[in-house]
């Protein structure tokens, strides 16, 4: 039943690729991949949260977008400008004797924070605000909608506005809510960019756009004017400047590690992980097709055959064996029977009986019966399949 096995000659040695042949196919996963872990970066670079520049609004910056030139020109009216990071410390400035606070890039305060300025006993200035951060510090005001920023007039009674005339702003529109009792200006997005009214702590005021604060702009149009109009004569102004969002104690509590940890390291850790991923699944494929090869000693069949006996009875496989023993043995019961290669199962077992002294359903049985139920009928089938091999041939 063991078929020998034989080495091919020199002279029938499988063609050897010619050098560089498929030296593209092989360079051709990691680019792909490469390109994948690029674009995942790209990806994560666009999805990251958008904070704002450095310097921001920042009294102390003398960038294009800071507010140094307005911080130099209140402190020459008197007005002391105090630069803050925090809820926490706003709250302290107040305490120590600010009247105002001015509360830049609201949206990147936790809810704990803007609580904090809410409940300051000051005048609040709230600029850019949205979403949360205006339901928080200005429960009386209501978004109607949104606008570039542009030149505007003020169409109002209050003098700040009126003195200033024309300014650039825009963003978020403003309408007061019904029972509050205010003053709206610089009207736009269906409601108004700049809107002014009373709380019990104190006045609350609202920019939509914080353009005309920056230095960039300040020199323009009545920008100047009104940002002095709005906050000279005011004493002390303590000027929060979100450094760093959700980073802050809260007051209820300490900080959870976690918080601590910036937005930007898990996206990365993201990124690293699926660059992992597929490095795993690249190197995990198979390298190509099999290649024929000489081998470097001559097993010798029995002992294949006696290895693969003993892998079935180790794993109690008798119908994996059974199959084995009946598809051998009628791979050389169809030659011997003269019979075609495609030849069915119900013609080879009509033919037996012919050759042998068997009948066709013991013939049946044998070659496509049930699997053996014990090694010993496993035993007893392949004694029986040689049996009937054997008488064939005789024949």
């Amino acid at each position: 039943m063991a078929a020998t096995g034989v080495l091919a000659p020199s002279d029938q040695r499988p063609p050897v690729p010619a050098p560089g042949a498929g030296g593209s196919r092989r360079w051709r996963t990691p680019l792909v991949i490469a390109a994948i872990v690029l674009l995942g970066g790209v990806a994560v670079a666009l999805l990251a949260p958008s904070a704002p520049a450095t310097g921001y609004l920042d009294p102390g910056s003398t960038q294009a977008t800071g507010t140094h030139a307005l911080a130099d020109l209140l402190a020459a009216r008197g007005t002391q400008v105090e630069r803050v990071t925090s809820a926490a410390a706003a709250a302290s400035a107040v305490r120590q004797g600010a009247s105002t606070v001015v509360v830049t890039s609201p949206a990147l305060l936790t809810p704990e924070q803007l609580g904090m300025i809410a409940n300051a006993r000051a005048a609040v200035m709230i600029i850019e605000p949205a979403g949360a951060a205006l339901a928080a510090l200005a429960p009386g005001l209501t978004p109607t909608g949104s606008a570039t920023v542009r030149t505007v007039d003020p169409r109002c009674g209050l003098r700040a506005a009126i003195l200033a005339g024309n300014v650039d702003l825009g963003g978020l529109g403003l309408r007061l809510s019904p029972g509050t009792s205010g003053v709206t200006c610089y009207p736009g997005a269906g409601g108004a960019f700049l809107a002014q009214y009373g709380r019990g702590q104190g006045q609350v005021t609202v920019l939509s756009s914080g353009a005309l604060l920056q230095n960039q702009h300040l020199a323009a149009l009545g920008n100047a004017a009104l940002a002095l109009n709005l906050l000279s004569d005011r004493g002390r102004v303590a000027w929060l400047v979100p450094t760093t969002p959700n980073l802050s104690a809260s007051a209820s509590g300490p900080t959870s590690v976690w918080r601590l940890i910036p937005t930007g390291t898990y996206l990365v850790a993201a990124e690293l992980g699926v660059a992992l991923l597929l490095a795993a699944a690249w190197r995990a494929r198979r390298l190509g097709p099999l290649v024929a090869e000489q081998l470097p000693v001559v097993v010798r069949a029995a002992e294949t055959t006696e290895g693969h006996a003993r892998l079935y009875q180790a794993t109690r496989a008798r119908e994996q064996a059974a199959q084995s023993l009946r598809r051998a043995a009628i791979g050389r019961l169809i030659p011997a029977l003269g019979l075609p290669a495609e030849t069915s199962a119900e013609v080879i077992a009509a033919e037996i009986p012919f050759r042998t002294s068997l009948s066709r359903q013991q013939a049946q049985r044998l070659l496509f019966g049930p699997a053996p139920a014990n090694d010993a009928q496993l035993v007893s089938l392949a004694g029986d399949l040689d049996a009937m091999e054997r008488e064939v041939r005789a024949r």
